[in-house]
C-alpha cells in the first residue's frame, strides 16, 4: 500500500525567510520551496562568459547585466528564481513583495544542464514568458557549440532561433551579435 504524505505548502514570506538563512539557493512555485542544484564547472564557466559578454556589450548603454545573483520574480505565476544571467534596460522594478526580487529582466539567459534541460525549455520558459518586459530568452548548451534564442516580436509573438558553432548569435533586444565560438572559448570549452 502506497500512503500519500501532504505536501506543506509554504507562503512566498516562508520563501523569503529561507533565501535569507543560508547559502543554499532556492526556487519558489506555487507554495513549494525547492532548493537549487550547484552546477558543473564548465557550467559556471558557461554562465561567466555570457556576463562578460553582455557586459562588455552593454558598457555606456542604458541596460545592464546581472548574474547568477540576481533574484527574479514572475508576478503573473508566482515564480521566485534566479537566471544564469539577465539583462535589465532602465531602472530594475522591484516586486511589492520582496525588494530583493526584480520583475522587469528585458533579456535572460539559462545555461543548459542535463538535470534541467526540460524545465528550462518548457515551464521555466512560459513563466518567463508572461513577463512583459522579456524581449529574448537564450538558452546556451553545455553539450556542444549551440546558442538558442526565443524572442518576442512586436505583435507579441514569440521566435525561436538555433545558432550552432561557426556561427553569428544575434540578441534583438540589445542589438547584440556574438561568435558562437567565441563565447564557448571565452568559457574554456
Amino acid at each position: 500500500m502506497v500512503v500519500a504524505f501532504p505536501q506543506h505548502h509554504y507562503s512566498f514570506e516562508d520563501y523569503l525567510a529561507v533565501e535569507e538563512m543560508g547559502p543554499v539557493r532556492h526556487e519558489f512555485l506555487g507554495g513549494a520551496i525547492v532548493a537549487m542544484a550547484g552546477g558543473t564547472p564548465e557550467h559556471a564557466a558557461l554562465s561567466a562568459a555570457v556576463v562578460v559578454l553582455l557586459g562588455t556589450h552593454l558598457r555606456g548603454k542604458p541596460c545592464r547585466p546581472y548574474s547568477a545573483d540576481l533574484r527574479l520574480r514572475v508576478p503573473a505565476t508566482g515564480l521566485a528564481t534566479y537566471a544564469d544571467a539577465a539583462v535589465v534596460c532602465g531602472e530594475a522594478e522591484r516586486d511589492p513583495q520582496s525588494p530583493t526580487h526584480v520583475t522587469n529582466p528585458t533579456l535572460v539567459v539559462e545555461v543548459l544542464s542535463p538535470s534541467t534541460e526540460e524545465y528550462d525549455r518548457g515551464d521555466k520558459r512560459q513563466h518567463y514568458q508572461q513577463l512583459a518586459s522579456l524581449q529574448d530568452y537564450v538558452l546556451v548548451a553545455q553539450n556542444g557549440r549551440r546558442v538558442e534564442v526565443f524572442s518576442r516580436s512586436p505583435r507579441g509573438e514569440w521566435h525561436h532561433r538555433v545558432f550552432a558553432a561557426g556561427e553569428s548569435a544575434s540578441l534583438p533586444c540589445i542589438d547584440c551579435t556574438f561568435e558562437v565560438d567565441e563565447l564557448y572559448v571565452a568559457a574554456g570549452l
